[in-house]
Formats: C-alpha cells, sequence, structure tokens
C-alpha cells in the first residue's frame, strides 16, 4: 500500500501530493496513486524533492514517452529532454530587453494562458517542471481546468462550440493587434511553421471529460467564420478559462516540482518578475501526446509541420548554435 496523501489546493484544480520521494522508482502503486490524482485535479505539486536532469527525466518516463525539450531551444548538454526556462539567458539569447520584448510579442493582445505547444498536431499530454533558481518573492504559477471552463459553459453554446474547430500556431495573432518584432525567435518560428486544426472541445482520452482546446497564446483563428465572428467567439472564451473560480495559484519553493495535465489545462506564466533584478531558473520535461479527438470523433488535422516525438523536429539553425553557446557560457 503507498503512503502518498493527496491534498486538494482549491475547489477546481489542484493538489499537493505528499508522502513520496520522486527522485526514486515509483511502484505500480505509487504511479496508480499520482495519475488518478492527476486525473482528478488536473495539476498535482511535490514539495521538497531533490532532481537533477537524470532523475527529473527518470520520473517522467514512468509516465509515458518524454519529448526533445523545445522545437525552437537547445537543450542542456547531455540532457535533450530538458527544456530550461531561464530569462537571463533569453535576454542573452536575443538581445538586452528580450524577456519583457518575448512576453510582448507573445501576449500582445492576450492574457498570457496557453496550453504547451498546440501548435503540433499531437501536443504533450503532460508537463513536469522543477524549479533551480527562485527569486525571493514573485513568479508564481497558475493554472486553469479547462473541463470546468468547459461545463460552465451554457447547454446551447457548448453544442454550438462542440462542432467548431481552430488554427494554432506560433506567431497566432487571434485579436488582430499589431505585434512586436523580437530579432531571432520570431524567424525562427517562421522559418520552422507549425499549424493544425484543433477541435475547439477535445474528448479527454483517459477520463472522457470534455475539455475546452483553446488558448490565446496558440490559438489564430476559428476554420470558416469570418475575423470578427471568430475574435468574438475566441474572445469570450479566453475571458471564461481565466476566471478565477477554475484557476489555482501555486507559490514556487527550493524542491518544489509541478506536474499538469496538458490536455486540460491552461497555465500562466509569473508577470510581476520584469522589472525585477533577479534570477528564476526552471526544467521541464513534457510527455508526448495523442492527436486530439473532438465529440465528434474526428482527430485534428496537421496544416504544416511535423510531429512532436522525441528527435527535434527542425533541422539545427545559428539560433540553436547560438542557444548552446549562451547556456554554455551560464553554466
Amino acid at each position: 500500500m503507498t503512503d502518498i496523501i493527496v491534498k486538494p489546493a482549491a475547489g477546481r484544480i489542484g493538489a499537493e501530493i505528499e508522502g513520496v520521494d520522486i527522485s526514486r522508482p515509483l511502484d505500480a502503486d505509487e504511479i496508480r496513486s499520482i495519475q488518478q490524482a492527476l486525473d482528478e485535479w488536473k495539476v498535482v505539486i511535490f514539495r521538497n524533492q531533490k532532481l537533477d536532469h537524470a532523475t527529473h527525466v527518470a520520473f517522467g518516463r514512468q509516465f509515458g514517452e518524454l519529448t526533445f525539450g523545445h522545437p525552437h531551444h537547445e537543450p542542456p548538454k547531455g540532457a535533450p529532454e530538458i527544456y530550461t526556462i531561464q530569462h537571463r539567458r533569453f535576454e542573452k539569447l536575443l538581445g538586452g530587453d528580450a524577456t519583457r520584448k518575448q512576453r510582448t510579442y507573445a501576449y500582445a493582445g492576450n492574457n498570457g494562458w496557453h496550453s504547451d505547444l498546440t501548435p503540433f498536431v499531437n501536443p504533450p499530454a503532460g508537463a513536469i517542471l522543477r524549479s533551480e533558481v527562485l527569486p525571493d518573492y514573485g513568479g508564481d504559477t497558475q493554472y486553469t481546468n479547462l473541463v470546468a471552463a468547459y461545463e460552465g459553459l451554457s447547454e446551447p453554446f457548448k453544442k454550438f462550440v462542440e462542432g467548431l474547430r481552430a488554427e494554432h500556431r506560433y506567431g497566432a495573432n487571434w485579436s488582430g493587434m499589431p505585434q512586436p518584432s523580437v530579432a531571432g525567435f520570431k524567424k525562427r518560428a517562421e522559418e520552422n511553421a507549425l499549424v493544425s486544426h484543433h477541435p475547439l472541445v477535445r474528448v479527454h482520452p483517459r477520463t472522457g471529460e470534455k475539455a475546452l482546446f483553446v488558448n490565446p497564446i496558440y490559438t489564430d483563428h476559428i476554420v470558416g467564420m469570418s475575423p470578427i465572428e471568430s475574435r468574438l467567439v475566441l474572445g469570450y472564451l479566453f475571458d471564461e478559462i481565466a476566471r478565477p473560480e477554475y484557476t489555482v495559484r501555486f507559490r514556487w519553493a527550493p524542491g518544489t516540482v509541478i506536474f499538469w495535465d496538458n490536455r486540460a489545462t491552461c497555465h500562466i506564466p509569473p508577470r510581476d518578475l520584469d522589472h525585477l533584478d533577479v534570477e528564476r531558473v526552471l526544467h521541464r520535461v513534457t510527455l508526448v501526446g495523442e492527436v486530439p479527438v473532438g465529440p465528434d470523433g474526428r482527430e485534428s488535422e496537421a496544416i504544416e509541420g511535423p510531429r512532436l516525438g522525441t528527435e527535434p523536429p527542425f533541422a539545427t539553425t545559428f539560433f540553436d548554435r547560438r542557444d548552446r553557446e549562451v547556456q554554455e557560457q551560464m553554466s
């Protein structure tokens, strides 16, 4: 019998898991308990863990196959499954004010909520993020429950959105507002296009629940609608997924690891650090996902670009080489 204790953290999403050391191999009961908590609460958090790249990867592999770290960023040396989130590295890579510029580019005209890598036809099933360097204050991460957001819609509106599909892409601009250019990042995304058509509502492959599957970072427009119709519908849905009653906010601390279901959640990175001279370093692995399926049984469709898998999706470019050089300088 497992000693795992699951403590809900908010009314509709999020739980803390105690009684398990995830740096060691888990037994079948422990894996089952964690997976059940993830299915129910959509995001779970572990405290006081001691992971390095190798044990982080090993923990993730107990829940599925891991993707290559990130389609547009070089992984740490010897750890191809890891994506390192480090603001000062982005500043060195893209220019002195890059962190703020990159966020401005990514969040132009929207609220910043997103599910990871939805321009792929098979976005990640889940993600596991661990802390390494944290500021003394600020930098919290929030998550929202896309199943609850769908269930909160009226019955007529549920039926309406269940029949729609949307285009997801890097560089999405659902609002039509001008977007600032970020040297390197935007060029990289344009040269290696990723575009998929996903249902606005997907059926979760494990639980059978219906969840909204849109986000303002990657969803560009609703297929078949006029621009104004698309903006009106998407704007309403983006407001719905950000409603406080569907969310949880987690404060990072040394040894914190957060595991979320990317099929049923969106998250928003911190927006309160850009004016502070602080460092924040986290590392993430993602689980290879399946192709989403809508309530009508139709699968998502790849329009442009490869599937997400264990190998780098694109050939090495100058951006990659520069990324590697910067990482080596900062290590």
